[in-house]
């Protein structure tokens, strides 16, 4: 499949192919057990030719089932190592990659963007695409004045495919969820819906990266990429060079997942504190390890791509998050509850024992306890086993609390980031970055100590 796939006939007919081809494979892998192969061989292979069907289609029709798909990809940590094996190779090249459209497609994009002479802006085009994206694909180039560049392309068609790629995923949340056992499928579909109209603007993404860029000039750690030219459907912006963090994930040393995760983590929690934006994309194809940190070339920076999805809160991160997260782990029980009644989490109609939601909140909490805390694909297992169990009281819970709106993409990329720095393993000092960049998180007194003894 070369263009993105228009009518919604022909788009609808491949995702509803999905739940049936897995019906399809049960019925196989029965065959299989009949005649006498074992259910271990039988079971990991029908996952890997679910998964291998699961990445030809969602990466085919690009659009909202590719984003459906890099979003899953980032929660595959959560899943229990039976069924995440098989998945994970899978799902991780949609953070990559995607059957590219044809060069004269891209041409036409560019000529109808940038004018019949669009080929004397560059001193150097590569046809062939670097990157493959949910709704563009990238290119390498070099610009007139000699800077090399990566020229984004939307794909024609994209915001179309988009909302109609989520519908249909939608209707299908209850017949995908096996595929994310404790992941609730639904809202994750209805948020990037709701997301997917800022994304198709490129002058919106374009003025968040340039203010990223100019904020992080200087930085020693992070690598933002200035853009160089923005109109309707191509975004220009310069081209940075690392390890993509896909790499890091599957084959880095572990000083490498280490240095991602921390910078990973401050760049969560300076953003919005620095810019007003919260990166709202946090999937290993958008980060890269660049050589050259502060302690020199063996050191590294983090490189950070793709701003077609921010949180825009010009005040930083609420100082909500920080207070409650502080009074959590200092075990203020009534405390808590009251600023999440305050808040919205808790509705009016809901009474909960303040002292439950204080054994809720606490193993989620761990990393922000210790002075450096280790990620894993176990732990995170066990967070999302104990939530999604209906037996444990836990899930008991977390069913009458509520989400409120204004903190729905905070806590997605939270969960997000989180499963990305599962996935490296790395060793993070947490509580540093957010004694740093959350507010609320240090009481106004020891701000003003800290503040003071700087000054000394």
């Amino acid at each position: 499949m070369s263009d993105l796939p228009r009518k919604a006939v022909t788009r609808t007919a491949k995702l509803a192919a999905l739940p049936l081809g897995f019906a399809g494979r049960a019925t196989w892998g029965l065959g299989k057990r009949i005649v006498g192969e074992s259910a271990e061989i039988v079971g990991r292979e029908l996952q890997q030719r679910t998964a291998d069907q699961l990445f030809k289609v969602l990466g085919e029709l690009k659009g909202g089932a590719m984003k459906f798909g890099q979003a899953l990809s980032v929660f595959e940590s959560a899943l229990p190592e039976e069924v995440a094996g098989p998945y994970r190779a899978a799902l991780t090249k949609l953070q990559e990659a995607a059957p590219p459209m044809p060069t004269r497609t891209v041409h036409t994009v560019l000529e109808e963007r940038l004018g019949d002479d669009w080929q004397e802006l560059f001193a150097e085009f590569d046809d062939k695409p670097s990157a493959a994206a949910s709704i563009g694909q990238v290119h390498r180039a070099v610009w007139h004045d000699g800077r090399e560049v990566a020229v984004k392309v939307q794909y024609p068609g994209a915001g179309e495919a988009l909302l109609s790629d989520l519908t249909q995923l939608g209707r299908f949340a209850r017949l995908l969820g096996p595929l994310v056992p404790g992941i609730d499928i639904k809202p994750l579909i209805a948020e990037l819906r709701d997301r997917v109209s800022e994304e198709l603007d490129y002058g919106l993404e374009a003025q968040a990266q340039q203010t990223h860029a100019e904020e992080f000039a200087d930085d020693p750690d992070v690598v933002v990429p200035a853009v160089v030219h923005q109109s309707e459907q191509v975004l220009i912006t310069e081209w940075i060079e690392g390890v993509p963090l896909s790499e890091v994930i599957s084959e880095g040393t572990q000083e490498q997942r280490d240095r991602a995760g921390q910078l990973l983590a401050r760049f969560l929690f300076s953003g919005p504190a620095r810019t007003g934006l919260l990166h709202a994309d946090p999937h290993p194809g958008n980060f890269r390890l660049l050589p050259g940190g502060p302690d020199g070339e063996e050191d590294w920076r983090l490189g950070v791509l793709d701003f077609g999805t921010v949180d825009r809160l010009p005040g930083g991160l609420p100082d909500t998050i920080g207070t409650c997260l502080r009074m959590t782990l200092d075990g203020e029980a009534e405390a808590v509850y009251e600023l999440l009644c305050t808040e919205g989490f808790v509705k009016e109609s809901i009474e909960l024992d303040p002292d439950a939601v204080l054994d809720y909140l606490l193993p989620i909490i761990e990393p922000a306890e210790v002075d450096e805390f280790t990620f894993s694909r176990g732990w995170m297992r066990g967070q999302a086993g104990r939530i999604a169990d209906p037996r444990s009281p836990a899930h008991q819970l977390g069913k009458q609390l509520n989400l409120p709106p204004a903190y729905l993409l905070i806590h997605r990329v939270t969960l997000s980031t989180i499963g990305v720095l599962c996935q490296l393993g790395a060793t993070v000092r947490l509580r540093e970055e957010l004694e740093e960049w959350l507010p609320g998180f240090v009481p106004e007194a020891d701000e003003d100590e800290q503040e003071t003894a700087a000054e000394a």
